[in-house]
């Protein structure tokens, strides 16, 4: 009992470690975070976050890797699109939306920013975040786009570039406005029309 009871006690010290650490490396980048904020943050000594993570690039990355598990619910929604014609634009459309409105997310945008901030001094790290997670995504869709291609739904050479054209017309405008004004800069009735606007360019040039 003893043992268990230490056991959850350091777990949820490591949770409120990477909670805290994540707050504020968006907050001050990682240049500017020390582990003194992180421990002061997370109600725990200095000496513990060391207990937990070796130095505060292990605690970077950590925090950075442990996020693409929230992508799990995306390549299940990319996956399970149906192979309806009557529904295809409506499909489509739910998809553009959900798709847009979980990557638009603030913390989301924070934490590329971040990673992108980031790069030149991690680059294995960005590359690890990219594959494990967005061009997992890219890599279902595109599996999607060949499977409505088969039934004869879509018409489509390289379905690989497919997927990267229609995240691009959903994405460009507001992440790029994102990233240059430091946060989100759409309303949700403005990103629904992003949906609306490139799945009927999609479909114009795929169907």
């Amino acid at each position: 009992m003893e043992v268990n009871e230490l056991g959850g006690r350091s777990a949820r010290k490591h949770h409120a470690i990477m909670e805290a650490a994540t707050a504020v490396f968006m907050a001050k980048g990682y240049a500017g975070t020390s582990m003194d904020d992180i421990a002061k943050l997370a109600a725990v000594s200095k000496q513990t976050v060391y207990k937990h993570f070796a130095d505060k690039e292990k605690l970077f990355a950590e925090i950075v890797l442990a996020t693409t598990d929230r992508i799990e619910g995306m390549i299940d929604l990319v996956a399970g699109i149906p192979a309806d014609a009557d529904s295809l634009e409506e499909n489509l459309l739910r998809l553009a939306r959900q798709f847009l409105t979980t990557l638009t997310q603030p913390q989301v945008l924070q934490l590329r920013r971040l990673i992108i901030a980031n790069a030149d001094t991690f680059p294995d790290l960005g590359a690890a975040w990219y594959e494990q997670g967005f061009e997992r995504v890219l890599a279902t869709l595109a599996d999607t786009f060949q499977r409505l291609a088969d039934r004869g739904l879509l018409r489509i050479d390289d379905p690989l570039l497919a997927a990267n054209h229609f995240s691009g017309l959903l994405l460009w405008i507001p992440v790029n406005k994102a990233m240059f004004h430091g946060g989100p800069q759409h309303t949700q009735p403005e990103l629904d029309h992003y949906a609306d606007a490139g799945v009927r360019a999609f479909l114009a040039a795929y169907r």
